[in-house]
Protein backbone atom coordinates (compact mmCIF):
# COMPACT_ATOMS: atom_id res chain seq x y z
CA UNK A 1 0.00 0.00 0.00
CA UNK A 2 0.96 3.14 -1.14
CA UNK A 3 0.30 7.00 0.66
CA UNK A 4 1.02 10.20 -0.86
CA UNK A 5 1.75 13.07 2.03
CA UNK A 6 2.21 16.58 0.03
CA UNK A 7 2.46 19.85 1.51
CA UNK A 8 -1.24 21.79 1.55
CA UNK A 9 -1.57 24.99 -0.74
CA UNK A 10 -0.84 27.50 1.63
CA UNK A 11 -1.00 30.80 0.38
CA UNK A 12 1.10 32.91 3.77
CA UNK A 13 4.29 30.60 3.24
CA UNK A 14 5.66 31.73 -0.01
CA UNK A 15 7.65 34.79 1.61
CA UNK A 16 9.20 33.00 4.16
CA UNK A 17 9.80 29.03 1.49
CA UNK A 18 11.05 31.31 -1.63
CA UNK A 19 14.39 32.73 0.81
CA UNK A 20 15.84 29.36 1.40
CA UNK A 21 14.99 27.66 -1.77
CA UNK A 22 16.43 31.19 -4.01
CA UNK A 23 19.73 30.90 -1.81
CA UNK A 24 20.10 27.24 -2.83
CA UNK A 25 19.64 28.05 -6.45
CA UNK A 26 22.00 31.24 -6.63
CA UNK A 27 24.48 28.79 -5.23
CA UNK A 28 24.58 26.05 -7.06
CA UNK A 29 24.53 28.57 -9.99
CA UNK A 30 27.25 30.62 -9.23
CA UNK A 31 29.36 27.71 -8.01
CA UNK A 32 29.23 26.54 -11.90
CA UNK A 33 30.67 29.54 -13.26
CA UNK A 34 32.73 30.77 -10.92
CA UNK A 35 35.18 27.98 -11.32
CA UNK A 36 35.93 29.36 -14.89
CA UNK A 37 37.83 32.56 -12.96
CA UNK A 38 40.00 30.29 -11.30
CA UNK A 39 41.30 28.26 -13.41
CA UNK A 40 44.52 29.77 -14.34
CA UNK A 41 45.67 30.55 -10.18
CA UNK A 42 44.84 27.01 -9.87
CA UNK A 43 46.77 25.76 -12.19
CA UNK A 44 50.04 27.78 -11.61
CA UNK A 45 49.20 27.20 -7.53
CA UNK A 46 48.58 23.40 -7.40
CA UNK A 47 50.78 22.92 -10.66
CA UNK A 48 47.54 21.60 -12.58
CA UNK A 49 48.32 19.86 -15.73
CA UNK A 50 45.58 20.24 -18.79
CA UNK A 51 44.01 17.29 -18.18
CA UNK A 52 43.01 17.74 -14.01
CA UNK A 53 41.90 21.38 -15.04
CA UNK A 54 39.81 20.02 -17.59
CA UNK A 55 38.14 17.33 -14.86
CA UNK A 56 37.89 20.11 -11.94
CA UNK A 57 34.77 21.33 -14.54
CA UNK A 58 34.05 18.38 -15.77
CA UNK A 59 34.03 16.07 -13.06
CA UNK A 60 31.60 18.43 -11.30
CA UNK A 61 29.41 18.46 -14.33
CA UNK A 62 29.30 14.59 -14.67
CA UNK A 63 28.36 13.92 -10.97
CA UNK A 64 25.43 16.25 -11.48
CA UNK A 65 23.45 15.44 -14.71
CA UNK A 66 24.54 11.54 -13.52
CA UNK A 67 22.62 12.39 -10.38
CA UNK A 68 19.38 14.18 -10.66
CA UNK A 69 17.21 11.59 -11.78
CA UNK A 70 17.88 9.14 -8.46
CA UNK A 71 17.96 12.42 -6.80
CA UNK A 72 14.72 13.40 -7.39
CA UNK A 73 13.36 10.07 -6.85
CA UNK A 74 15.01 10.39 -3.48
CA UNK A 75 13.21 13.48 -2.61
CA UNK A 76 9.86 11.68 -3.54
CA UNK A 77 10.33 8.57 -0.85
CA UNK A 78 12.10 10.58 1.85
CA UNK A 79 10.91 13.80 1.99
CA UNK A 80 11.88 16.55 -0.66
CA UNK A 81 13.28 19.05 2.47
CA UNK A 82 14.86 16.27 4.21
CA UNK A 83 16.66 15.39 0.44
CA UNK A 84 17.31 19.38 0.40
CA UNK A 85 19.05 19.57 3.46
CA UNK A 86 20.65 16.74 2.70
CA UNK A 87 22.16 17.92 -0.42
CA UNK A 88 23.35 21.42 0.98
CA UNK A 89 25.20 20.21 3.64
CA UNK A 90 27.47 17.81 0.96
CA UNK A 91 27.46 19.92 -0.84
CA UNK A 92 28.94 22.91 1.68
CA UNK A 93 30.87 20.01 3.11
CA UNK A 94 32.69 19.20 -0.59
CA UNK A 95 33.10 23.06 -1.17
CA UNK A 96 35.26 23.58 1.78
CA UNK A 97 37.39 20.39 0.76
CA UNK A 98 37.79 22.34 -2.76
CA UNK A 99 39.28 25.07 -0.81
CA UNK A 100 41.56 23.34 1.38
CA UNK A 101 42.64 20.88 -1.78
CA UNK A 102 46.67 20.31 -1.64
CA UNK A 103 46.90 18.79 -5.02
CA UNK A 104 44.89 18.57 -7.77
CA UNK A 105 43.47 15.42 -7.37
CA UNK A 106 42.19 16.29 -4.08
CA UNK A 107 40.40 19.13 -5.66
CA UNK A 108 38.64 16.55 -8.69
CA UNK A 109 37.68 14.50 -5.97
CA UNK A 110 35.89 17.09 -4.12
CA UNK A 111 34.04 19.08 -7.64
CA UNK A 112 32.71 15.23 -8.14
CA UNK A 113 31.45 15.41 -4.43
CA UNK A 114 29.86 18.83 -5.00
CA UNK A 115 28.41 17.59 -8.19
CA UNK A 116 26.30 14.67 -6.30
CA UNK A 117 25.26 17.15 -3.70
CA UNK A 118 24.12 19.30 -6.19
CA UNK A 119 22.54 15.97 -7.87
CA UNK A 120 20.33 15.94 -4.86
CA UNK A 121 19.54 19.43 -3.96
CA UNK A 122 18.44 20.75 -7.92
CA UNK A 123 14.90 18.60 -8.37
CA UNK A 124 14.07 19.28 -4.60
CA UNK A 125 13.57 23.52 -5.11
CA UNK A 126 11.59 23.01 -8.66
CA UNK A 127 9.64 20.36 -6.70
CA UNK A 128 9.22 22.52 -3.82
CA UNK A 129 8.49 24.91 -6.03
CA UNK A 130 5.94 22.94 -7.55
CA UNK A 131 3.88 21.30 -4.26
CA UNK A 132 4.82 23.94 -1.33
CA UNK A 133 3.80 27.10 -3.61
CA UNK A 134 -0.39 27.79 -4.03
CA UNK A 135 -1.06 27.53 -8.34
CA UNK A 136 -1.97 31.10 -8.45
CA UNK A 137 1.44 32.24 -7.19
CA UNK A 138 3.36 29.50 -9.51
CA UNK A 139 4.58 32.02 -12.10
CA UNK A 140 5.60 34.22 -10.08
CA UNK A 141 7.52 32.14 -7.70
CA UNK A 142 9.07 30.59 -11.14
CA UNK A 143 10.05 34.01 -12.61
CA UNK A 144 12.05 34.57 -9.23
CA UNK A 145 14.04 31.15 -9.30
CA UNK A 146 14.50 31.69 -13.35
CA UNK A 147 15.49 35.29 -12.27
CA UNK A 148 18.18 33.74 -9.32
CA UNK A 149 19.55 31.01 -12.04
CA UNK A 150 20.02 33.16 -14.28
CA UNK A 151 21.79 36.08 -12.08
CA UNK A 152 24.16 33.32 -10.41
CA UNK A 153 25.34 32.28 -14.23
CA UNK A 154 25.54 36.07 -15.20
CA UNK A 155 27.67 37.44 -12.21
CA UNK A 156 29.58 33.99 -11.47
CA UNK A 157 32.94 35.84 -13.55
CA UNK A 158 32.21 39.14 -11.84
CA UNK A 159 32.35 37.66 -8.65
CA UNK A 160 35.03 35.11 -8.88
CA UNK A 161 37.16 37.97 -10.16
CA UNK A 162 36.29 40.05 -7.35
CA UNK A 163 37.15 37.30 -4.91
CA UNK A 164 40.27 36.27 -6.84
CA UNK A 165 41.14 39.95 -6.89
CA UNK A 166 40.26 41.26 -3.16
CA UNK A 167 42.77 37.78 -2.36
CA UNK A 168 40.61 37.43 1.32
CA UNK A 169 42.71 36.61 3.71
CA UNK A 170 45.46 35.26 1.41
CA UNK A 171 43.14 32.58 0.28
CA UNK A 172 43.16 33.78 -3.53
CA UNK A 173 41.51 31.26 -5.46
CA UNK A 174 40.33 29.03 -2.82
CA UNK A 175 37.55 31.76 -1.32
CA UNK A 176 35.72 31.01 -4.55
CA UNK A 177 35.13 27.48 -3.04
CA UNK A 178 35.44 28.41 0.47
CA UNK A 179 32.98 31.40 0.54
CA UNK A 180 30.25 28.63 -0.17
CA UNK A 181 30.92 27.67 3.70
CA UNK A 182 28.81 30.75 5.51
CA UNK A 183 26.15 30.93 2.42
CA UNK A 184 25.80 27.41 3.01
CA UNK A 185 25.02 27.59 6.47
CA UNK A 186 22.72 30.70 6.48
CA UNK A 187 20.31 28.54 3.51
CA UNK A 188 20.49 25.69 6.32
CA UNK A 189 19.10 28.00 8.45
CA UNK A 190 16.20 29.29 5.54
CA UNK A 191 15.09 25.46 5.33
CA UNK A 192 13.22 25.61 8.93
CA UNK A 193 9.84 26.88 7.45
CA UNK A 194 10.16 24.92 4.23
CA UNK A 195 7.08 22.21 4.31
CA UNK A 196 7.86 18.67 4.15
CA UNK A 197 6.36 16.83 1.25
CA UNK A 198 6.54 12.92 -0.35
CA UNK A 199 5.48 10.94 -3.06
CA UNK A 200 4.04 7.66 -3.57
CA UNK A 201 6.42 4.88 -2.92
CA UNK A 202 8.29 3.28 -0.08
CA UNK A 203 11.87 2.15 -1.62
CA UNK A 204 14.34 3.02 -5.07
CA UNK A 205 14.82 1.58 -7.66
CA UNK A 206 18.02 0.30 -7.32
CA UNK A 207 18.29 -1.31 -10.36
CA UNK A 208 16.77 1.43 -12.15
CA UNK A 209 19.06 3.76 -10.58
CA UNK A 210 21.92 1.97 -11.45
CA UNK A 211 20.98 1.85 -15.43
CA UNK A 212 20.16 5.80 -15.92
CA UNK A 213 23.03 6.71 -13.98
CA UNK A 214 25.28 4.74 -16.71
CA UNK A 215 23.07 5.91 -19.05
CA UNK A 216 23.91 9.29 -18.33
CA UNK A 217 27.84 8.55 -17.95
CA UNK A 218 28.28 7.01 -21.56
CA UNK A 219 26.49 9.95 -23.03
CA UNK A 220 28.11 13.04 -20.76
CA UNK A 221 31.17 12.00 -20.55
CA UNK A 222 32.05 11.69 -24.27
CA UNK A 223 30.51 15.37 -24.76
CA UNK A 224 32.92 16.35 -22.26
CA UNK A 225 35.76 14.59 -23.38
CA UNK A 226 35.28 14.35 -27.56
CA UNK A 227 35.87 17.80 -28.46
CA UNK A 228 39.33 18.89 -26.76
CA UNK A 229 40.51 15.34 -28.03
CA UNK A 230 39.12 15.24 -31.88
CA UNK A 231 36.36 12.82 -31.08
CA UNK A 232 38.21 9.61 -30.34
CA UNK A 233 36.47 6.07 -31.25
CA UNK A 234 35.98 5.40 -27.85
CA UNK A 235 33.47 8.30 -27.74
CA UNK A 236 31.49 7.23 -30.45
CA UNK A 237 31.36 3.48 -28.65
CA UNK A 238 30.41 5.47 -25.28
CA UNK A 239 27.71 7.62 -27.35
CA UNK A 240 25.98 3.94 -28.93
CA UNK A 241 25.82 2.41 -25.55
CA UNK A 242 24.24 5.19 -23.68
CA UNK A 243 21.42 4.92 -26.51
CA UNK A 244 20.83 1.02 -25.67
CA UNK A 245 21.14 1.82 -21.98
CA UNK A 246 18.33 4.54 -21.80
CA UNK A 247 16.26 1.93 -24.04
CA UNK A 248 16.97 -0.75 -22.00
CA UNK A 249 16.26 1.73 -18.50
CA UNK A 250 12.60 2.92 -20.63
CA UNK A 251 11.53 -0.45 -21.36
CA UNK A 252 12.51 -1.79 -17.74
CA UNK A 253 10.50 1.14 -16.11
CA UNK A 254 6.98 -0.17 -18.00
CA UNK A 255 7.15 -3.51 -15.89
CA UNK A 256 8.29 -1.37 -12.37
CA UNK A 257 5.26 -1.30 -9.36
CA UNK A 258 7.20 1.48 -8.26
CA UNK A 259 9.45 3.02 -11.37
CA UNK A 260 12.21 5.50 -10.83
CA UNK A 261 10.83 7.22 -13.48
CA UNK A 262 6.69 6.87 -14.56
CA UNK A 263 6.91 6.26 -18.05
CA UNK A 264 3.00 8.08 -18.28
CA UNK A 265 5.47 11.15 -17.33
CA UNK A 266 7.19 11.05 -20.69
CA UNK A 267 3.64 10.36 -22.50
CA UNK A 268 2.63 13.24 -21.23
CA UNK A 269 2.21 16.49 -23.87
CA UNK A 270 3.04 18.83 -21.74
CA UNK A 271 6.44 17.83 -19.96
CA UNK A 272 6.95 15.24 -22.87
CA UNK A 273 6.73 18.52 -25.15
CA UNK A 274 8.35 20.63 -22.29
CA UNK A 275 11.83 18.03 -22.42
CA UNK A 276 11.84 18.48 -25.93
CA UNK A 277 12.22 22.45 -25.82
CA UNK A 278 13.86 22.98 -22.37
CA UNK A 279 16.63 21.05 -23.92
CA UNK A 280 16.82 23.35 -27.10
CA UNK A 281 17.02 26.32 -24.26
CA UNK A 282 19.63 25.14 -22.44
CA UNK A 283 22.00 23.64 -25.75
CA UNK A 284 22.02 27.54 -26.23
CA UNK A 285 22.57 28.89 -23.08
CA UNK A 286 26.01 27.53 -21.41
CA UNK A 287 27.31 27.11 -25.41
CA UNK A 288 27.00 31.24 -25.77
CA UNK A 289 28.52 32.16 -22.45
CA UNK A 290 31.93 29.65 -23.14
CA UNK A 291 32.11 31.42 -26.50
CA UNK A 292 31.37 34.77 -25.66
CA UNK A 293 34.11 34.23 -22.82
CA UNK A 294 36.53 32.47 -25.19
CA UNK A 295 36.03 35.40 -27.54
CA UNK A 296 36.34 38.57 -25.10
CA UNK A 297 39.25 36.87 -23.07
CA UNK A 298 41.47 35.08 -26.19
CA UNK A 299 40.24 36.93 -28.99
CA UNK A 300 39.66 40.39 -27.78
CA UNK A 301 42.55 40.34 -24.74
CA UNK A 302 40.05 41.03 -21.66
CA UNK A 303 40.83 39.55 -18.42
CA UNK A 304 38.39 37.27 -16.92
CA UNK A 305 37.13 40.13 -14.66
CA UNK A 306 36.56 42.78 -17.53
CA UNK A 307 34.75 40.10 -19.74
CA UNK A 308 33.00 39.44 -16.53
CA UNK A 309 31.87 42.80 -16.18
CA UNK A 310 30.76 42.91 -20.30
CA UNK A 311 29.10 39.57 -19.16
CA UNK A 312 26.82 42.22 -16.88
CA UNK A 313 25.03 43.80 -20.23
CA UNK A 314 23.22 40.48 -20.11
CA UNK A 315 22.47 40.58 -16.53
CA UNK A 316 20.56 43.89 -17.13
CA UNK A 317 18.14 42.92 -19.79
CA UNK A 318 17.67 39.42 -18.00
CA UNK A 319 16.91 41.31 -14.67
CA UNK A 320 14.42 43.75 -16.70
CA UNK A 321 12.17 40.65 -18.26
CA UNK A 322 12.68 38.12 -15.59
CA UNK A 323 11.15 40.18 -12.81
CA UNK A 324 7.54 40.83 -15.50
CA UNK A 325 7.86 37.61 -17.19
CA UNK A 326 5.30 35.93 -15.27
CA UNK A 327 3.26 38.64 -16.13
CA UNK A 328 3.82 38.43 -20.03
CA UNK A 329 3.11 35.00 -19.52
CA UNK A 330 -0.05 35.19 -18.05
CA UNK A 331 -1.44 37.35 -21.47
CA UNK A 332 0.46 35.59 -23.67
CA UNK A 333 0.49 31.86 -22.64
CA UNK A 334 3.41 29.52 -24.32
CA UNK A 335 3.67 32.76 -27.01
CA UNK A 336 6.01 34.03 -24.22
CA UNK A 337 8.43 31.61 -24.67
CA UNK A 338 8.74 31.98 -28.64
CA UNK A 339 8.71 35.89 -28.03
CA UNK A 340 11.62 34.89 -25.54
CA UNK A 341 13.58 32.93 -28.52
CA UNK A 342 12.88 35.35 -31.23
CA UNK A 343 14.21 38.07 -28.96
CA UNK A 344 17.33 36.18 -28.46
CA UNK A 345 17.72 35.07 -31.91
CA UNK A 346 17.80 38.81 -33.07
CA UNK A 347 20.59 39.44 -30.21
CA UNK A 348 22.62 36.93 -31.32
CA UNK A 349 22.44 37.70 -34.74
CA UNK A 350 23.22 41.52 -33.60
CA UNK A 351 26.79 39.72 -32.22
CA UNK A 352 27.12 38.26 -35.42
CA UNK A 353 27.19 41.85 -37.13
CA UNK A 354 29.31 43.39 -34.66
CA UNK A 355 31.87 40.39 -34.28
CA UNK A 356 35.37 41.93 -35.10
CA UNK A 357 34.28 45.77 -34.17
CA UNK A 358 34.11 47.26 -31.52
CA UNK A 359 33.40 46.03 -27.85
CA UNK A 360 30.64 48.68 -27.74
CA UNK A 361 29.03 47.10 -30.96
CA UNK A 362 28.39 43.88 -28.69
CA UNK A 363 26.29 45.57 -26.28
CA UNK A 364 23.03 46.04 -27.72
CA UNK A 365 23.17 42.28 -28.99
CA UNK A 366 23.82 41.39 -25.06
CA UNK A 367 21.35 43.17 -23.90
CA UNK A 368 18.61 41.91 -26.32
CA UNK A 369 19.96 38.39 -25.57
CA UNK A 370 19.75 38.50 -21.78
CA UNK A 371 16.29 40.09 -22.21
CA UNK A 372 15.16 37.16 -24.19
CA UNK A 373 16.64 34.63 -21.67
CA UNK A 374 14.80 36.39 -18.93
CA UNK A 375 11.51 36.16 -20.98
CA UNK A 376 11.68 32.31 -22.29
CA UNK A 377 12.93 30.59 -18.96
CA UNK A 378 10.20 30.79 -16.08
CA UNK A 379 7.55 30.34 -18.35
CA UNK A 380 9.01 27.49 -19.94
CA UNK A 381 9.75 26.13 -16.60
CA UNK A 382 6.35 26.28 -15.68
CA UNK A 383 4.88 25.02 -18.37
CA UNK A 384 6.48 21.75 -18.78
CA UNK A 385 5.70 20.98 -14.87
CA UNK A 386 2.57 22.61 -14.80
CA UNK A 387 0.39 19.21 -15.44
CA UNK A 388 2.59 16.89 -13.68
CA UNK A 389 0.76 15.08 -10.24
CA UNK A 390 2.11 16.37 -7.07
CA UNK A 391 3.67 12.78 -6.13
CA UNK A 392 5.77 12.66 -9.42
CA UNK A 393 7.09 15.97 -8.92
CA UNK A 394 10.43 14.96 -7.91
CA UNK A 395 10.97 12.57 -10.14
CA UNK A 396 10.06 15.38 -12.93
CA UNK A 397 12.01 17.53 -11.32
CA UNK A 398 15.37 15.39 -11.51
CA UNK A 399 14.07 14.61 -15.35
CA UNK A 400 13.92 18.16 -16.20
CA UNK A 401 17.30 19.09 -14.33
CA UNK A 402 18.93 16.10 -16.54
CA UNK A 403 17.82 17.43 -19.59
CA UNK A 404 19.02 20.58 -18.28
CA UNK A 405 22.10 19.29 -17.82
CA UNK A 406 22.94 17.56 -20.70
CA UNK A 407 21.46 19.96 -22.61
CA UNK A 408 24.68 21.98 -21.51
CA UNK A 409 26.39 19.23 -22.56
CA UNK A 410 25.10 18.72 -26.28
CA UNK A 411 25.17 22.78 -26.72
CA UNK A 412 28.72 22.84 -26.31
CA UNK A 413 29.94 19.78 -27.88
CA UNK A 414 27.81 21.09 -31.31
CA UNK A 415 28.81 24.39 -30.91
CA UNK A 416 32.48 24.24 -30.01
CA UNK A 417 32.87 22.57 -33.06
CA UNK A 418 31.04 25.11 -35.16
CA UNK A 419 33.95 27.67 -33.14
CA UNK A 420 37.19 25.85 -33.32
CA UNK A 421 37.44 25.16 -36.90
CA UNK A 422 36.92 28.38 -38.45
CA UNK A 423 40.09 30.08 -38.85
CA UNK A 424 40.19 32.64 -36.39
CA UNK A 425 38.56 33.35 -33.03
CA UNK A 426 36.27 36.32 -34.57
CA UNK A 427 35.08 33.79 -37.45
CA UNK A 428 34.44 31.29 -34.82
CA UNK A 429 31.84 33.60 -32.57
CA UNK A 430 30.58 34.85 -35.78
CA UNK A 431 29.67 31.75 -37.04
CA UNK A 432 28.68 30.42 -33.37
CA UNK A 433 26.47 33.01 -32.92
CA UNK A 434 24.83 32.32 -36.50
CA UNK A 435 24.43 28.19 -35.76
CA UNK A 436 22.77 29.32 -31.78
CA UNK A 437 20.34 32.06 -33.86
CA UNK A 438 19.30 28.93 -36.05
CA UNK A 439 18.89 27.06 -32.64
CA UNK A 440 16.45 29.50 -30.93
CA UNK A 441 14.54 29.51 -33.91
CA UNK A 442 14.01 26.19 -33.70
CA UNK A 443 13.09 26.58 -29.95
CA UNK A 444 10.48 29.54 -31.20
CA UNK A 445 8.98 26.67 -33.52
CA UNK A 446 8.94 23.88 -30.90
CA UNK A 447 6.49 26.24 -28.54
CA UNK A 448 3.78 25.29 -30.65
CA UNK A 449 3.93 21.82 -28.71
CA UNK A 450 3.74 23.25 -25.54
CA UNK A 451 0.03 23.77 -24.17
CA UNK A 452 -1.44 26.83 -24.76
CA UNK A 453 -1.47 27.99 -20.65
Amino acid sequence: MTTTVTAPAIGHRPPAVLPALLTVTFLTALDFFIVNVAMPAIQHDLRAGPAALQWVVAGFGLALAAGLITGGRLGDLFGRRRMLAVGLVVFTAASVLCGLAPVAGALVAGRVLQGAGAALLMPQTLAILRTAVPAPAQPRAFARYALTLGLGAVFGQVVGGLLIRADLFGLGWRACFLINLPVGLVALGLLRPVPESRGRGTRLDLAGAALVTAALVALVLPLIQGPPRGWPAWTWASLALAAVLFAVFLRSQRSRVQPLVDPRLLRGRSFGAGLVAVQAFWMGQASFFLVLALYLQSGRGLSALASGTVFMAVGAGYLLTSLNAHRVAARLGRAAVAVGALVMAAGLGAMALAAGAGLGWLLPGLALEGLGMGLALAPLTTLALSAVPAEHTGSAAGVLSTVNQTGNAVGVALIGIVFYRAATITDGFRASMVALVVLELALAALVRLLPRR
